[in-house]
C-alpha cells in the first residue's frame, strides 16, 4: 500500500510539472491517446507574447480536440465557470453544457464553415447560475494531424443580456404610456370636439329656418357650410377611432375586427373575409390592444401598398395562444431584402408589429414572395382565467 501510495505521489507530482510547463510556455507540444490512437498537438500560443495577449483578453479562449477536451483554456474562461484552471484543462467541453445545447453545438459542429461559426449557449459554472454566452468556434488544420483542432472564443453576453432586457422594459412602458394617451385623445376628440361641431350643425340649420324666403344665396352658402361642418365631425369621429375605438374597451376585439373589415372595406373596394372565427372569451386590455394596432398597421400596409383584390382575416384560440392572421392576395415583398416596403414613411411597420406582440410575451410571423401576397400571423399566450366575458360567435363576411 506504501509503494502504491508512493507510485501515485510520482505520477501526480509529474502531471502537475507538466500542466506547469504548458501554462508557463515551456512545452509548445503534447501526445494526447485518443479512441483513434496517439496524436500529435502542437500548442502554437506557447510563445509569450501570444500567451500574454491570450491571457489578458476580457472573453474566455479556448484550444480543444475534435472530442471536445480542452487542451488549452485561459484565465478568463475560467473564471466564467468558476473552476480552478488546472481542473479545467484537459477535460472536456461538454462538461460546461446543458444537453440541450451540446446537442445543437454538435449540429453547429457538423456544418462546415471556413469563416467560422456562432452560437449562443447558456455556460454551466461549478457554483451559481449558468451563465449567457456566445460562442465563435473555428476548426485550424493542422500539419501532421488527422483530425482539425477548434479554437474557441467564449463572450460573457449577461451585461448584453441585462441591457436588451432594459431596453424591451422600457420599449413597452413607452408603449403603454403612448396607449394611454392615445385614449385619452380619443375620448377629448368624442365628447367635447364632436360635441362642438354638433352644436354648431344645429345653429346652422336653426340659422337657415330663420333666413328670408328671397336669401337663396345666403341659404346655399350655409348649407355648404353644414356640409362641411358635416364632413369634419365624420374625420373626427374617424381619427378617435383610429386613436382607441370605444367597442375595443365596451365590447371586446372580434367586433372591432368586424368594424375594421366594413370600414377598410368600404374604403378601398377591397372585400375582407373573416373567417374561421371561434367562440373566444374576452382576453385581457393589453392582448386585445396589441392584436388590435397589428390589425391597424396590416390594414394600412395592405391598402398602400400590396395592390390586393381580396382579405382574409382569422382569429382563434390554439391551445394556450390566441392567434389573428391577416392574408392578401397583393404583389408581396421579401420581408429580409425589403423589410421597409410595408412600414410606411416612418420605417418602422414591420418592427412595431414585433414589438407590440412580444410587449404582451407573442411573436410575429410574416411569410410573403413577391407575386404570392403576405400572410402576418400574431401569436400571443394567453391565460383563460385572465378573461373577462364571453364573446359569440359571429362569423361575418364584409363587401363593398
Amino acid at each position: 500500500m506504501a509503494r502504491e501510495m508512493a507510485d501515485l505521489r510520482t505520477r501526480l507530482a509529474q502531471a502537475e510539472e507538466t500542466l506547469r510547463a504548458i501554462h508557463t510556455g515551456e512545452v509548445d507540444t503534447l501526445l494526447v491517446a485518443g479512441k483513434h490512437g496517439a496524436q500529435v498537438y502542437t500548442l502554437e500560443g506557447a510563445e509569450q507574447a501570444y500567451r500574454f495577449l491570450i491571457e489578458s483578453m476580457n472573453e474566455g479562449a479556448l484550444t480543444l480536440t475534435g472530442d471536445k477536451l480542452i487542451l488549452y483554456a485561459n484565465q478568463c474562461f475560467a473564471r466564467m465557470v468558476k473552476c480552478p484552471l488546472e481542473q479545467v484543462t484537459g477535460s472536456s467541453f461538454r462538461r460546461f453544457l446543458s444537453v440541450e445545447d451540446q446537442i445543437t453545438l454538435r449540429k453547429l459542429m457538423q456544418r462546415t464553415n471556413p469563416s467560422g461559426s456562432k452560437v449562443q449557449v447558456l455556460l454551466k459554472a461549478d457554483t451559481g447560475a449558468p451563465r449567457p454566452v456566445q460562442i465563435s468556434i473555428r476548426r485550424l488544420a493542422r500539419k501532421g494531424a488527422r483530425r482539425a483542432t477548434i479554437t474557441m472564443v467564449v463572450t460573457d453576453m449577461t451585461a448584453s443580456r441585462r441591457s436588451e432586457e432594459q431596453l424591451q422594459t422600457l420599449s413597452h412602458r413607452l408603449v403603454d404610456v403612448q396607449e394611454t394617451e392615445r385614449r385619452r385623445v380619443a375620448v377629448e376628440l368624442h365628447e367635447n370636439i364632436s360635441q362642438l361641431t354638433y352644436a354648431i350643425l344645429m345653429r346652422c340649420d336653426t340659422l337657415a329656418g330663420k333666413l328670408p324666403p328671397r336669401a337663396d344665396a345666403a341659404r346655399a352658402e350655409l348649407l355648404k357650410l353644414r356640409d362641411l361642418l358635416d364632413r369634419t365631425t365624420e374625420e373626427v369621429r374617424r381619427i378617435a377611432r383610429d386613436l382607441r375605438p370605444t367597442a375595443l374597451d365596451d365590447l371586446g376585439l372580434l367586433p372591432v375586427l368586424r368594424m375594421a373589415a366594413e370600414h377598410f372595406a368600404e374604403r378601398t373596394s377591397v372585400p375582407v373575409d373573416l373567417t374561421d372565427v371561434r367562440r373566444l372569451a374576452r382576453l385581457p386590455d393589453g392582448i386585445e390592444t396589441a392584436l388590435y394596432r397589428i390589425l391597424q398597421e396590416v390594414l394600412k400596409n395592405i391598402e398602400r401598398h400590396a395592390s390586393a383584390h381580396h382579405v382574409t382575416m382569422c382569429l382563434q384560440k390554439q391551445g394556450k395562444f390566441v392567434e389573428l392572421s391577416i392574408t392578401d392576395d397583393g404583389i408581396g415583398f421579401d420581408p429580409r431584402l425589403h423589410p421597409a416596403r410595408r412600414t410606411g414613411n416612418s420605417g418602422l411597420g414591420l418592427h412595431s408589429m414585433r414589438e407590440r406582440a412580444a410587449s404582451v410575451g407573442g411573436t410575429l410571423e410574416i411569410e410573403s414572395a413577391a407575386g404570392q401576397g403576405t400572410t402576418i400571423r400574431a401569436r400571443i399566450p394567453f391565460s383563460a382565467n385572465r378573461s373577462r366575458r364571453t364573446i359569440p360567435k359571429t362569423p361575418v363576411k364584409t363587401k363593398p
